[in-house]
């Protein structure tokens, strides 16, 4: 089957990777996957001739909004995966919200990443939730072998030598919603008093204006280091390195930096959000902060506590493990597609 894929395809995003990795899947199966960026179009009538050109059969959206609006109108089947910015931010503007309600009632399925994303959905639009289906982001990660750490702590500015640094690594693109200088100052006062902790803010420029202001504040930030963008299997491996993964985004649907330091067995410390509790419990999978200086309190535990950092490490490799196989994520695509080549669909377990 052919099919038409729409997502939001800024490099070296979340759902960039998302939308790879689902591509891949249904690729896997024998179907031809055309992937485009949906901030290429302004409506849905542009997008009639890009179903026209791709001889589309049936599409996919990664966005109710975003990209599912677009596809609205052709007469072909199509189903949705939401993205965490539908359900944390898109559904709060009415219109947006009764874009999506209608999106729903054409869409044969709908993906959320979790229960909560599906309950919330749920709760906006009834007549949908017995399409919605709940499938976990799936996670195989690749450290490249020949990776050199303390290569890594001299291209970050880092003195101390990999023995007596304690790293902590906030993989982000620098954009608001990352919200990458949220614990800038606390940690400075925290490396003032213990000169070998570390925050390295590791990510692609995405948002060249909020950009010179990250640079402007790492620039006079004791102990925050500036890192650009690294190759996926160079970032896996300094993961492993690190002493914990950070997240302070705002808003997350589900990341993709956590389940992938959680898969690797590295403690995780993340903000107390919705999409951020769905997938770390505190105290045992990982540990959620509210504010700056718990996540210091926190961080210091665990600098303190080697064996924390270890229980924490193994007990998040086994749940992602668990409920993130990639394999599983894989049937589950490829299967609902199959339901885009004819009947109506099937209800959601």
């Amino acid at each position: 089957m052919r099919l038409l894929f729409l997502a939001v395809l800024r490099p070296c995003t979340g759902n960039a990777v998302t939308a790879q990795r689902v591509r891949g899947h249904l690729e896997a199966a024998g179907h031809v996957c055309v992937l485009k960026d949906a901030l290429d179009y302004d409506s849905a009538l542009e997008v009639a001739g890009l179903v026209q050109a791709a001889a589309a059969e049936a599409a996919l959206a990664l966005h109710a909004y975003r990209a599912g609006r677009l596809l609205r109108g052709h007469g072909i089947p199509f189903g949705i995966i939401f993205g965490g910015t539908d359900l944390n931010e898109d559904v709060n503007q009415a219109e947006k919200n009764h874009v999506m309600g209608k999106v729903l009632e054409e869409a044969r399925f709908a993906v959320a990443f979790s229960e909560s994303m599906k309950a919330a959905a749920g709760l906006q639009w009834p007549h949908a939730k017995d399409k919605i289906y709940v499938q976990t982001q799936g996670i195989m990660t690749t450290p490249n072998a020949a990776f050199a750490w303390d290569a890594f702590l001299r291209c970050a500015d880092i003195r101390p030598s990999a023995h007596d640094a304690h790293v902590f690594l906030l993989i982000c693109g620098l954009r608001q919603v990352k919200d990458p200088l949220y614990l800038v100052d606390a940690f400075s006062e925290w490396h003032r008093q213990e000169p070998h902790v570390y925050l390295a803010i590791v990510g692609p420029e995405v948002d060249p204006v909020f950009t010179r202001e990250v640079k402007a504040r790492v620039q006079s930030a004791a102990g925050v280091r500036l890192v650009p963008e690294m190759p996926q299997g160079d970032l896996h491996a300094a993961l492993k390195s690190c002493t914990a993964l950070v997240n302070s985004s705002v808003s997350e649907g589900m990341s993709a930096a956590i389940l992938e330091a959680m898969e690797l067995g590295v403690p995780v410390l993340a903000r107390n959000i919705p999409g951020n509790a769905a997938v770390v419990r505190h105290g045992d999978t990982g540990l959620l902060f509210s504010d700056p200086q718990e996540f210091v309190q926190l961080a210091r535990r665990l600098v303190r506590d080697p064996t924390l950092g270890r229980d924490l490490g193994a007990h998040g490799q086994a749940h992602v493990r668990t409920h993130h196989s990639w394999q599983a994520e894989r049937d589950t695509y490829q299967h609902l597609v199959q339901t885009l080549e004819g009947g109506a669909g099937h209800r959601a377990c």
